[in-house]
């Protein structure tokens, strides 16, 4: 790894922080939506999906240990789609009101009427319902806190690949030993 962490921060290391972080935004998303009764809209489904698949893209490589490169890019891909659609709802919710497209039924009602294709453009390309800001936390909506997990998981695949290329050979295998190597 980069100089400035410690020995024992590898690349493994940070995949496992990196799934960690998923399961947790994945548990405060089912949490809004259980006991805070927030309805999740299309959009906010799509960033469901994929952080879940940036965190097990992170624990699967958390647990292979070798190939550390892809799997760097794999997450960072993952996060790079789904950054895609947070900023898209950002975007829907900086509309003017009569500008943002008309609400849709309930996602779940889709999903069990319409035909899949309507379900998915609705799903990639949101519905007025993905528009209203229902939770902010200092000021930031949902999407937006979702974003900055995915800057975050960009990053931490950043770092990781960084780890890989600044160790001789070893890192980039998971091997305890190579994170002790001199860049």
């Amino acid at each position: 790894m980069p100089s400035f962490f410690p020995a024992w921060v590898t690349p493994r290391v940070l995949f496992a922080a990196m799934f960690v972080a998923s399961a947790t935004l994945l548990g405060t998303a089912f949490y809004m939506e259980y006991v805070m009764y927030l309805e999740p809209c299309p959009l906010c489904m799509m960033q469901r999906i994929w952080v879940g698949i940036a965190g097990l893209v992170s624990l699967g490589a958390a647990i292979h240990g070798r190939g550390v490169r892809v799997w760097s890019g794999a997450v960072a891909g993952a996060a790079l789609i789904g950054s895609g659609f947070s900023f898209r709802q950002l975007w829907l919710q900086s509309l003017p009101p009569d500008q943002v497209p008309a609400c849709g039924p309930g996602l779940s009602y889709m999903i069990e009427v319409f035909p899949a294709s309507e379900v998915l453009r609705a799903m990639v390309m949101g519905t007025g319902d993905c528009a209203e800001v229902t939770w902010t936390l200092l000021g930031i909506s949902i999407p937006g806190w979702v974003a900055v997990a995915f800057a975050g998981f960009v990053v931490g695949s950043v770092l990781t690949w960084r780890g890989a290329a600044s160790t001789a050979g070893g890192a980039a295998s998971g091997s305890p030993a190579a994170g002790t190597a001199a860049a």
